[in-house]
């Protein structure tokens, strides 16, 4: 299982694809911790599961001046009548440079009794839009693409800048150095209208301080494709409510056969640092 880029993640600086070299929003990212208890929503297919419980737990800091960190880590127990319960452990630490053209990654997994070495590399966005990754973990040239693909947290402030201007959908491919590090993801965003600030009666108590109910959100569906896919099913899709200043709450994981519900637990929003950029 892939771990959840909810920035990171969720973890999303213009209104169009990357291609049409937008101009850099004003979209200002909080540094928060953040901690989402995981249960199962649903299950069906050849693969679904009759339980699942898990936890999320996030540290994102940082700013457009020094670059922006997340450390994440998931943890989920999946439990099958035919196959038994199995845990998979999921933790990642990148830093992106904060002019979006750089990133370092680390990501290490377990699932059940499969351990993984990990991932451990470089990338780099090159003037012209093409993507450079050099890896130290597993010792290896690394690779190249083109496409203009975006980071992570670039992404989520292209989302933020979209829902502002009242798009409905963006379309960004995405690298984030998940699973073999090879992986560049078409992503397809989904926005829905904008919710008031301190609106809904269905706010959990951490979305209740007083930082967040001054700050307005939107619920975001972003559905993940391999890169050149054939048959368009996503290889996995989040939904979220995604507030103006990078913060979620209310996040499914729709893994095809199941769906992850991810309760918000703990929030803590650090302080944030005067940036001039």
């Amino acid at each position: 299982m892939r771990f959840l880029v909810i920035v990171s993640g969720l973890t999303l600086a213009a209104l169009a694809p990357a291609a049409a070299q937008p101009v850099k929003p004003t979209v200002q990212l909080v540094p928060h911790r953040a901690v989402y208890d995981l249960s199962l929503l649903r299950s069906q297919g050849a693969r679904g599961l009759d339980s699942a419980r898990g936890r999320i737990a996030m540290d994102f800091g940082g700013d457009a001046c020094d670059g922006y960190t997340l450390n994440y880590r998931q943890v989920t127990v999946l439990n099958s009548n035919e196959t038994g319960a199995r845990t998979v452990d999921t933790q990642t630490a990148t830093y992106e440079a904060g002019d979006g053209l750089s990133m370092r990654f680390k990501t290490t997994s377990t699932s059940g009794s499969t351990v993984s070495s990990g991932v451990d590399g470089d990338a780099q966005l090159r003037p012209d839009g093409s993507l450079d990754v050099r890896f130290k973990q597993p010792r290896s040239a690394g690779f190249s693409a083109a496409g203009q693909p975006v980071f992570p947290t670039e992404h989520l402030k292209r989302v933020i800048e979209a829902a502002r201007h009242g798009q409905t959908t963006l379309a960004v491919k995405v690298y984030d150095g998940s699973d073999d590090g090879r992986k560049i993801y078409d992503t397809l965003g989904v926005i829905g209208r904008k919710i008031e600030p301190g609106a809904g009666s269905d706010l959990d108590e951490a979305s209740r301080q007083a930082d967040l109910l001054r700050v307005p959100r939107w619920p975001v569906t972003i559905s993940y494709f391999a890169d050149g896919s054939a048959d368009r099913v996503p290889a996995y899709t989040v939904s979220f409510e995604l507030y103006e200043n990078g913060i979620s709450r209310a996040l499914k994981l729709d893994y095809g056969d199941f769906v992850l519900k991810g309760d918000l637990q703990n929030l803590q929003i650090q302080p944030s640092t005067a940036c001039q950029r």
